[in-house]
């Protein structure tokens, strides 16, 4: 199969969709890898290292789509690169398509092969090429809120660990998936008083053990959640519903309770945020103030740490490329059915049940159209 790296051009996202390491397994495998010049440099690749693995180097975006059958990325298509884009190519990364109608209709339109990582399920039922994104981004959680909790950044002025003779700050995690977990762990390292909420007393009591009772437990409802985002210095939204839009949980009201110039670190910004007023930001404009409230909301945060996420990412995504290289994606669905929940787009027609009741359109069952 004619496999295509391109380079990522979402603002400031230096993550690359493979290692040369990858390359190296694809190419011995037979199959022929394009790869956009520079594509890994932001994650401290050389062009070399992939030539060396047995790719071909190409100078544009433009010639690596035109002879690719399968595209290799981290994030969703953007508009620069939709014209690229052609019916029955196969598009691999990271889409989130519940919050962006305009790019799901044009994979429909395209009649695209959109399938995204994030809706991978396992046989443990966990989400295998989204944890290792997630981990990252609930760990840097915690490090940009306690930067923009400076003072001079706008923030409260709070040291999240405090010191002797001044208390610590409190952190609120909405969610305890690997997300919040990550974040829990961090900011309790820093000595930050945690309160982790979510509505599965299984995982609280796991939690409860995890963290030898050192974090504070919350079962979430409106009124819980309400009560520690108002006595929180940093609020970390961690919600997540695999495929669809995140719930709003986080009310105008309650935001505008919290202490002034306190912090909200939306990490569900991907899925259209569990924040009534985030709105998503970038790397280079990452905050905005909304009732008073920092917001961080950028939709793509582990692309700042692009070495650890890279290798982090390629390591879950390559069997799946393998597989769907070697295979073709229904003989890749008939070794591995799990692989099903990934396809959003397929001939023209929603596949994902969660993004089709997001933007209120006709879901189609891939089994009946493949």
């Amino acid at each position: 199969m004619n496999i295509g790296l391109p380079k990522e051009v979402k603002d400031n996202e230096y993550r690359v969709g493979m290692v040369p390491a990858g390359v190296h397994a694809l190419a011995e495998e037979g199959h022929k890898v394009w790869v956009q010049k520079r594509a890994g440099e932001g994650s401290g690749f050389a062009d070399s290292e992939y030539s060396g693995a047995g790719g071909t180097l190409v100078e544009t975006a433009d010639e690596v789509f035109a002879r690719s059958e399968l595209i290799v990325k981290v994030k969703e298509p953007v508009p620069e690169e939709y014209p690229r884009l052609r019916a029955g190519q196969i598009v691999f990364s990271y889409l989130h398509l519940a919050p962006l109608p305009d790019l799901t209709q044009v994979l429909l339109d395209k009649k695209v092969v959109g399938v995204a990582y994030e809706t991978i399920f396992d046989r443990n039922g966990t989400l295998p090429l989204l944890t290792p994104m997630s981990e990252i981004a609930g760990r840097m959680s915690v490090i940009v809120g306690a930067y923009y909790l400076q003072k001079p950044r706008g923030g409260r002025g709070v040291l999240l660990g405090g010191v002797p003779g001044a208390k610590p700050a409190t952190v609120a995690i909405i969610g305890a998936g690997t997300v919040g977990v990550n974040a829990a762990k961090m900011a309790m390292g820093l000595g930050a008083h945690v309160r982790i909420l979510d509505i599965d007393l299984d995982r609280l009591r796991h939690l409860d053990d995890l963290f030898f009772g050192k974090i504070e437990t919350v079962f979430s409802n409106a009124y819980t959640i309400a009560e520690a985002v108002a006595n929180a210095e940093l609020v970390i939204g961690a919600v997540l519903i695999p495929g669809a839009n995140a719930p709003k949980l986080i009310t105008r009201k309650m935001v505008a309770s919290m202490y002034p110039s306190a912090v909200i670190v939306d990490v569900a910004v991907d899925q259209g945020g569990c924040v009534e007023t985030t709105r998503p930001t970038s790397h280079s404009d990452p905050v905005y103030v909304e009732e008073g409230i920092l917001h961080y909301c950028v939709t793509n945060m582990p692309g700042a740490m692009p070495r650890s996420s890279t290798i982090a990412l390629t390591n879950a995504t390559l069997p799946y490329v393998r597989k769907i290289a070697g295979l073709g994606l229904k003989g890749a669905i008939a070794d591995n059915r799990l692989l099903k929940d990934g396809v959003n787009t397929f001939q023209g027609c929603v596949t994902c049940a969660p993004v089709a009741e997001s933007q209120n359109r006709v879901y189609t069952d891939l089994d009946q159209i493949m």
